[in-house]
């Protein structure tokens, strides 16, 4: 048996007790996580995660990347539509995990390997510290100004061996982010 073969046996048994028809499309914990694409990282088995309660967005690392930043964006026009043009506030968390294979990213020979190979730079990207890396990250996402300010943005670390979820930033929302950063710009920066 192949492997989708086995997975659709398995929705079959998934939709015989399906009761979900009417969830809402907005999520009801009214949260986005950006998490690694781990197999052993599974937000909604790592946080507990019913369906329907929160958006899942994976990639290698657990980073906010460009692509993530515009997915998050495009959610937030999404929402501000959706809930007649009030100003999308929703929850971000990003969530990195110890062991993770991404911290190879930080080789600088297999990062030209990609270069060299698929023209892809992961440099910005690489795992090289999660606590300074989720803070940079968080930094990121404050300096995207098609963000909205109510957007809230907090930092968790997963630790494979014994199943926890660390804080490692607690939620701030962007506008006041944005306002810290802009207060400890001295006059001759702004």
């Amino acid at each position: 048996m192949n492997v989708q073969n086995e997975l659709i046996d398995r929705n079959e048994w998934f939709a015989a007790s399906f009761e979900d028809a009417d969830l809402s499309i907005l999520p009801k914990l009214r949260t986005v996580i950006v998490a690694c694409g781990d197999a052993r990282v599974d937000p909604a088995h790592v946080l507990g995660l019913e369906l329907g309660e929160a958006v899942v967005l994976r990639n290698n690392g657990g980073r906010a990347t460009r692509a993530v930043i515009e997915e998050i964006a495009t959610l937030a026009v999404l929402v501000s539509a959706m809930t007649e043009g009030r100003e999308a506030g929703f929850n971000v968390i990003l969530m990195q995990h110890t062991q993770c294979g991404a911290q190879r990213l930080a080789n600088p020979d297999l990062q030209k390997m990609l270069r060299d190979k698929i023209g892809i730079d992961v440099s910005d990207y690489a795992i090289t510290d999660q606590e300074s890396d989720l803070a940079a990250d968080i930094g990121r996402m404050a300096a995207a100004s098609e963000l909205p300010d109510a957007i809230t943005v907090s930092a968790l670390l997963y630790d494979v061996a014994t199943g926890a979820a660390r804080e490692i930033a607690p939620a701030a929302s962007l506008g006041a982010l944005r306002s810290k950063e802009d207060r400890s710009r001295s006059p001759a920066e702004a």
